[in-house]
């Protein structure tokens, strides 16, 4: 499919988050699948193939994509190897590179994960048998997908990473599961547990002739597990219990109503063993966490955004009193649009992509379009021994990664060799991850890091049309929210100047002109 122009999306994981339920939620959002499964083909011929079907969750339509694994002895696969595989498709025609892209920021951080919670090199982890190639198709695929869908920026909302404890190839383990645990650093993140109905004081029917009444206090909390398919399998299902219920746990939950069946801790009809706590199960797996936290550059509320398409990405469980569905709604930054001027000149002054519109300040003036932090990470690395031409393609890669700002200079090194100090300006949070790109792309042996303290003027984007073709304009304003700039994006101007067969200068003039009106006072 033709790649769409440059949009934002917010990455919906208040119930939870799978490999497979983000890219099932991109497919519906209106991602190709068959262009998905040509790219995964391409890298890794004749090992899966997916599925698409629609069902229903919770009452809600949903997609559900499977992954069929087509080989019996798939080989184990470590991180090295899956990035060797990627980094040698890069140029080729049937890969696109932001797709590369996309995914080995993906997989560093699975890898970095996995690695610290089992105390080996990240290059060492292991995606076993099965596994890797759900996880290559759940990372790959919804990386696919994410660029087909021509998402720039996103954000993404809390995450519900589940609760209690799970049984694992290493036994009875905690969730969030350490791997989990350590991918959401720096996230905010609950447990997740399913709200109590509301009541008013009479009998509440749950449609399992299991009725309470709410006017007494009694407190009841529904767990409900969350079975996902990617490469972190865990078969859960939920804990519901009855503050005013005394009665053990049996045996067996063959007789009871089936919301109630099953529990995160309960293994063929065997009792929850004695002293563990109850909880909902796992919601989130280390796949899909990794793709929220290198898809979505921000957490917090959906930004004001025009939503041009909902997609809704479903997990293996239909659990009860919750939708176990992903949602990713697609769309452009707020913009409301003026009717064009005499000269067909369209101006549009952007709302910002970082507030809900009950969080404008209270001057009203829009806040940083760009939530701009005063507080930031500079790396720098000295390097003497990279081809020049491959700088301009590091520094993009290094913004493309979430660096706020990326520039090179030169410098002498002992002996008098001629070297560049590169430099990239970082959010704090993911220096590591814009590290390991830095070395990985230059070769560099180590980067240095500090905090740098900031004074900056907040930021705004508006967009302009001219002769048919749209512009980005940067507006800043000063400390008592007066306009002190508006610069149109060089790159717009650029790529509008070759469309319209005119120079840069002319366009530059034009883009100027129609610019000069927005964001007044």
């Amino acid at each position: 499919m033709d790649v769409i122009a440059a949009r934002t999306a917010h990455i919906d994981a208040t119930a939870g988050i799978a490999g497979d339920m983000l890219l099932a939620a991109l497919i519906d959002a209106g991602a190709d699948l068959a262009g998905v499964q040509a790219v995964l083909d391409a890298l890794v011929p004749g090992s899966v193939r997916f599925v698409r079907e629609d069902v229903d969750r919770g009452g809600q339509r949903a997609v559900k994509v499977d992954v069929e694994v087509l080989v019996e002895d798939p080989p184990h696969r470590t991180w090295a190897s899956i990035r060797a595989m990627l980094e040698q498709a890069r140029g080729r025609g049937d890969v696109p590179g932001c797709t590369l892209d996309l995914a080995l920021a993906v997989f560093g951080r699975l890898a970095d994960a996995e690695g610290a919670t089992h105390g080996v090199p990240a290059d060492e982890v292991h995606f076993h048998e099965v596994g890797a190639l759900d996880s290559l198709a759940d990372v790959i695929g919804a990386c696919e997908a994410w660029r087909q869908l021509g998402i720039e920026a996103a954000t993404g909302s809390v995450l519900a990473v589940g609760s209690g404890r799970i049984r694992a190839a290493h036994g009875d383990i905690p969730v969030p599961v350490p791997a989990v645990t350590r991918l959401a650093l720096g996230w905010p993140t609950v447990a997740g547990e399913i709200l109590p109905p509301r009541g008013h004081g009479h009998p509440h029917s749950h449609g399992d002739e299991h009725g309470h009444s709410h006017g007494h206090g009694h407190g009841h909390g529904h767990g409900h597990g969350h079975g996902h398919g990617d490469s972190h399998r865990h078969d859960h299902s939920h804990d519901h219990r009855h503050l005013h219920d005394p009665s053990p746990v049996p045996d067996s939950d063959a007789t009871l109503p089936a919301h109630a069946q099953g529990g995160p801790h309960e293994h063929g009809g065997r009792r929850v063993p004695a002293g563990v706590a109850p909880g909902i199960g796992e919601l989130a797996t280390p796949t899909g966490v990794a793709l929220l936290r290198g898809l979505a550059a921000t957490a917090g509320p959906q930004p004001m955004m025009t939503v041009e398409a909902l997609g809704v990405g479903a997990g293996t469980k239909d659990t009860p009193g919750r939708p176990n569905v992903v949602r990713v709604l697609v769309g452009r930054p707020y913009a409301a649009t003026p009717p064009a001027d005499a000269a067909g000149t369209t101006t549009t002054e952007s709302a910002p992509s970082a507030l809900a519109a009950n969080e404008l300040p209270a001057n009203n003036h829009p806040a940083d379009a760009h939530a701009t932090p005063t507080a930031a990470l500079q790396l720098e690395a000295n390097v003497d021994d990279l081809d020049p031409r491959l700088w301009p393609r590091v520094l993009e890669e290094l913004l493309e990664a979430g660096a706020l700002d990326a520039w090179l200079v030169p410098i002498s090194m002992k002996h008098g060799r001629p070297a560049v100090t590169v430099h990239a300006l970082v959010r704090e949070g993911s220096e590591d991850a814009i590290s390991a790109l830095l070395m990985d792309r230059t070769g560099t042996l180590g980067v240095r890091r500090y905090r740098v303290e900031r004074v900056i003027r907040t930021r705004e984007f508006a967009e302009v049309e001219v002769r048919g073709q749209r512009i980005a304009v940067k507006i800043a304003r000063d400390a008592d929210g007066a306009v002190v700039r508006r610069e149109p994006e060089f790159r717009d101007v650029a790529a509008a100047a070759r469309a319209l067969d005119i120079g840069e200068r002319t366009m530059l003039d034009l883009a100027k002109e129609a610019a000069a009106g927005l964001a007044k006072g």
